[in-house]
């Protein structure tokens, strides 16, 4: 008989913090299962223990599939997961945000829902972007346009710099290898850099749908923040695997992405950089991810909260009530 409905759910101290957790995991052609607290990747070469809480996202390609319980324990861990393919990311399923402030989400929600501090915002991410220039003043029409021109001369410096003949950007949706070797590596790192951003935005429990930069969709900000990290990362890397070989681009310019993310410490530059943009820097510093307090306040007038689990009706005279959520 199942005793996984009696166990207690992890609180976020207990959960491994996003920058300490592998950037992804990319699975294909196997099933995955639970075993414990660890994941089981089973195919006709055996079976690989993976352990749910060092995962920040879990990518399942062509050929897997998984079972309920795993995604329990998926989400429990805060792991998101991304069906992928061949052909590109479709769909990403987020877990559980690894901490239960919410601090960040409250301060994404003020920044956004002001036009000028919107637009404050858009301009410290293509001052992280491109630090040699200052975007003061500049209005959202000539960030784009300074946006668009910067990422070209990226793609022209990148193919001097290897050989990589470049023709121009080309992606079909739907349809990955209709475009050269540079073109299918950089769409596959974008690509992984998406879930990878959404696994970030998810475990610090902002919103992926409130960006600063793209709008209208369910995952702008997810998109805002991959771009932060093209021009650095992203695009030189592809343009380094397409001048390797051409054969076999997306699952090579997975592995050389997995390794440089690494090497780098992306993920934990992704948690600063999101809690700098949304904070600013003397909040970021005050503001834990991990091990803010797991408490529910009520808002009252002038700004001011009150402790929840108290019924207010008796003027001051609090009663506790019997049950709390």
């Amino acid at each position: 008989m199942t005793t996984v409905s009696r166990r207690a759910a992890l609180t976020p101290r207990q959960l491994t913090r996003t920058g300490e957790r592998l950037s992804f995991v990319y699975l294909e052609r196997c099933v995955v299962h639970r075993d414990a607290n660890a994941i089981t990747a089973e195919d006709a070469e055996g079976t690989t223990h993976i352990p749910s809480a060092t995962i920040g996202t879990l990518l399942l390609g062509p050929g897997t599939r998984i079972t309920h319980q795993a995604m329990s324990i998926l989400g429990e861990t805060g792991a998101a997961v991304c069906w992928v393919g061949e052909r590109g990311v479709r769909y990403y399923a987020g877990g559980r945000a690894l901490t239960r402030s919410s601090a960040l989400a409250e301060a994404q929600a003020v920044q956004w829902a002001n036009v000028r501090s919107r637009l404050g915002v858009a301009r410290a991410m293509y001052r992280l972007r491109f630090p040699d220039e200052d975007p003061a003043g500049l209005t959202r029409h000539e960030l784009l346009g300074c946006e668009g021109r910067r990422v070209k001369d990226c793609y022209r410096a990148q193919s001097a710099r290897t050989g990589v003949p470049w023709h121009g950007r080309r992606y079909t949706p739907g349809d990955f290898s209709s475009g050269d070797a540079v073109n299918q590596a950089i769409t596959a790192a974008a690509q992984c850099m998406y879930g990878i951003a959404h696994a970030v935005v998810a475990s610090l429990g902002c919103s992926p749908a409130l960006g600063f930069v793209h709008s209208g969709h369910e995952l702008s900000f997810v998109l805002d923040v991959a771009d932060l990290y093209k021009t650095e990362i992203g695009i030189p890397l592809a343009f380094d695997v397409a001048a390797e070989d051409e054969e076999d681009v997306g699952s090579r310019t997975r592995r050389a992405l997995r390794d440089r993310i690494n090497e780098t410490s992306l993920l934990d530059r992704c948690v600063n950089d999101i809690k700098r943009l949304l904070l600013g820097e003397e909040r970021k510093e005050n503001t834990a991810t991990n091990d803010a307090p797991d408490v529910v306040t009520l808002q009252s007038d002038g700004g001011r909260e009150v402790a929840a689990g108290r019924n207010y009706g008796g003027g001051e005279d609090f009663d506790v009530l019997e049950t709390t959520w």
